[in-house]
């Protein structure tokens, strides 16, 4: 035991003498370096995050000349129609005022020619919003005497087609009218689409649409499902009317053309003057028997059911 004593004490009296440990250097000045790094980088990152992209001033297509643009992608729709998607370069949107069409014609000379060997141009409304960038979307239906139409469904990705606008049809204003009445048929609903996703889209729009969409059968009616997506979302301000020419038994909508009793059921009447506004677009003969044939690429007098009913030109607009 006083060998283990003895040993104990040495061992005290050695750690009492022995010399102090080195000072370590501080870490302090690192820190501070560390975190200047660190605030720079995370500065630069949200500069280059935060710091908003400027704004597009011109749109990628040219009023006064055809553009060439590829097709990027095709989406059928139904039996006889598809959604054309043309590329915008540098990801940029199409910019079109509301609301507007653009012509086409083919990017090759030799193609797309009438009998007399000019080129055969035809007028379409897009359906993808103006501001949607990178794309341009035509939906387009197939008419078997439609030269144009089905020179769309030849095309195949990576194709190029020749487009010149915009044509300004109707310079559409938020709450120019307290009451709007689109009718249309077929392919005709590209126009009217494009003012009501544009209208109603604006939070200060306090102006009520009525649609009225005809078609033969229910397979043929086009954006249906946009359309009823707009319907939920905008109840106060969207009311929707398909009819149908030849419906199956398990439709319970109206059937039959748009005529004097179904704009007098539906429209608001002519007797609230300037507030209120019919826009139409269809087949050929839907609109004269609505509103009046047009004259080319003007309105042409006002006839049909709607001059009937006690419209005025001012009230009507024919896409």
């Amino acid at each position: 035991m006083s060998f283990l004593r003895a040993a104990i004490a040495g061992a005290r009296r050695h750690a009492s003498t022995a010399p102090a440990a080195a000072k370590k250097p501080s870490n302090l000045p690192y820190a501070f370096l560390g975190a200047g790094v660190t605030g720079l980088a995370g500065y630069l990152y949200l500069d280059r995050i935060v710091k908003p992209e400027p704004a597009q001033e011109k749109s990628p297509l040219d009023p006064q000349n055809f553009v060439d643009f590829k097709l990027k992608k095709v989406i059928p729709y139904n039996h006889n129609t598809s959604t054309f998607v043309f590329e915008l370069p540098n990801n940029e949107a199409s910019l079109l005022p509301v609301a507007s069409c653009l012509v086409v014609k083919s990017s090759d000379p030799e193609a797309l020619k009438d009998a007399k060997g000019k080129p055969i141009i035809r007028p379409y409304t897009p359906i993808s919003a103006p501001d949607h960038k990178g794309e341009l979307a035509l939906l387009v239906k197939r008419y078997e005497n439609g030269n144009a139409s089905k020179y769309f469904f030849e095309l195949k990705e990576g194709d190029t087609l020749a487009m010149k606008g915009p044509i300004v049809k109707f310079p559409y204003k938020a709450n120019e009218f307290d009451e709007v009445a689109l009718i249309g048929g077929g392919s005709g609903i590209t126009p009217l689409y494009q003012v009501l996703t544009h209208a109603l889209a604006d939070k200060s729009n306090k102006t009520k649409f009525k649609l009225l969409f005809s078609n033969v059968t229910e397979q043929d009616i086009l954006l249906r499902e946009d359309i009823d997506a707009l319907q939920k979302k905008y109840p106060n301000t969207l009311d929707v009317v398909y009819l149908l020419d030849k419906p199956e038994s398990s439709w319970t909508g109206p059937t039959g053309f748009i005529n004097a009793e179904v704009i007098k059921k539906y429209v608001a009447p002519a007797s609230l003057g300037d507030k209120v506004k019919v826009f139409v677009c269809g087949p050929p003969g839907q609109v004269a028997s609505i509103a009046g044939k047009k004259a080319g690429m003007k309105q042409g007098e006002l006839g049909g059911v709607l001059k009937e009913l006690g419209y005025t030109e001012e009230q009507v607009f024919k896409f």
